[in-house]
């Protein structure tokens, strides 16, 4: 018996490939300061409990394969009022913002065509992508350029006759680098000339430390409609990772049907969780101020503490919850296998993703790391404190 090609392709999740060692380490008594995963602690809003605990149905039936419609009014209501003229029929809810990248993956991608993509980038994108058959051009940064990579002739010189889309984060994870207005309208420029799709996932735009209201939406630029694709999600923006409610936002009819047709064979998305993300889009705006404010001083909790190690090098990311850092260590991936195997600080350790799987060039990301700051401000300046100490220590047992 074999296993598929593409299914060979994809790598284990960074963010959770250590899980059995933690668990190990757990069973010794270790406490761990997580640093690996974007699962916020900020509490979920009443208002998706209170929607399931209230709903009063006899029969817990199929949703509709689009999604319920109240969702969807919702979704819509939410879009105008950030600027963005989206109705129903643009819209197709998904099981989470995972859910939304694969379809459309699925949708677009043929075996061996291309889609550029700034890295380092969420490591999922390569599952995404290599279950349809496709292949990442990635789109080099450097950590002397902030991340940045709106660069026209850094974008197009990647572009053949293989390029189906360009696909970005905004806010970015891991880098937290955010897109200005004329760098999105660059990016856009650049799709609409080369009649290419662009696959935008603004699932942190609320988390964005240099806009008042959040990072404008791509789907506020007029004249890309057709090579639009939105990917969005209330996880992270409520702080409903396990609600695992999403959205595909497109207004290119063609993609439409051939995503329907994958949401159709799927049946539909949990109808209770739909009902409880509904209530979600009626959060007072001050939520989002708040959580921004929150994780604005975690942010800066994690930078300081970063900063204070000797060979660590780190910049301030403006957006989303997470930084990419460089360590004085030669592998981050087998540091992090000490750190749980070897290392404890009166019974303390810490996790964090390693950066290779984060990039699609081989070799680059050896020493990085990607932490997620979701965690409390004493929690966080210990994870750190913890990662400082356990550098000093892999220092000198490399040097016996």
């Amino acid at each position: 018996m074999k296993i598929s090609i593409n299914a060979n392709r994809c790598e284990p999740s960074p963010m959770r490939k250590f899980h059995p060692l933690a668990v190990e380490a757990e069973k010794q008594g270790k406490t761990i300061y997580h640093l690996n995963i974007g699962q916020p602690d900020i509490k979920t809003p009443q208002a998706y409990f209170e929607a399931v605990r209230n709903f009063d149905r006899e029969t817990l039936a199929y949703a509709e394969s689009p999604g319920i419609p109240p969702l969807l009014d919702a979704i819509c209501g939410y879009y105008k009022s950030i600027g963005a003229d989206i109705t129903p029929d643009d819209v197709l809810i998904t099981f989470g913002g995972s859910e939304a990248l694969l379809l459309t993956c699925l949708s677009i991608l043929d075996p061996y065509t291309e889609v550029i993509i700034p890295e380092p980038y969420y490591p999922n994108y390569t599952t995404f992508v290599h279950a349809a058959g496709g292949v990442i051009r990635a789109l080099p940064t450097t950590p002397e350029e902030g991340y940045r990579y709106a660069k026209r002739e850094r974008i197009e010189s990647l572009i053949t006759k293989n390029t189906r889309a360009i696909m970005i984060t905004n806010p970015g994870n891991p880098t937290g680098v955010v897109l200005d207005e004329d760098e999105m309208r660059l990016i856009a420029d650049i799709a609409k000339k080369h009649d290419l799709f662009l696959i935008c996932d603004e699932v942190y735009r609320e988390f964005c430390y240099n806009y008042e209201d959040g990072v404008p939406t791509m789907a506020g630029i007029e004249g890309i409609e057709d090579n639009l694709v939105i990917i969005d999600s209330v996880s992270k923006r409520f702080s409903a990772c396990g609600a695992r409610v999403g959205c595909v936002v497109t207004k290119n009819k063609e993609l439409q049907q051939a995503l329907l047709k994958f949401c159709q064979s799927r049946l539909s998305v949990a109808t209770i969780d739909q009902v409880g993300a509904t209530a979600l889009y009626d959060v007072d705006k001050s939520f989002f101020k708040e959580c921004k404010e929150e994780y604005r001083k975690r942010r800066d909790v994690v930078v300081d503490g970063l900063r204070k190690i000797p060979g660590v090098k780190v910049d301030v990311p403006m957006g989303a919850f997470y930084l990419m850092a460089s360590l004085p260590v030669d592998d981050s991936d087998k540091f992090q296998h000490w750190l749980l195997e070897e290392f404890d600080d009166n019974g303390d350790t810490v996790m964090f993703a390693p950066g290779a799987p984060f990039y699609e060039t081989p070799g680059k990301g050896l020493n990085e790391v990607r932490i997620a700051y979701v965690r409390n401000q004493d929690e966080l300046k210990r994870a750190v404190e913890l990662l400082g100490l356990g550098i000093v220590r892999y220092q000198k047992e490399q040097m016996k």
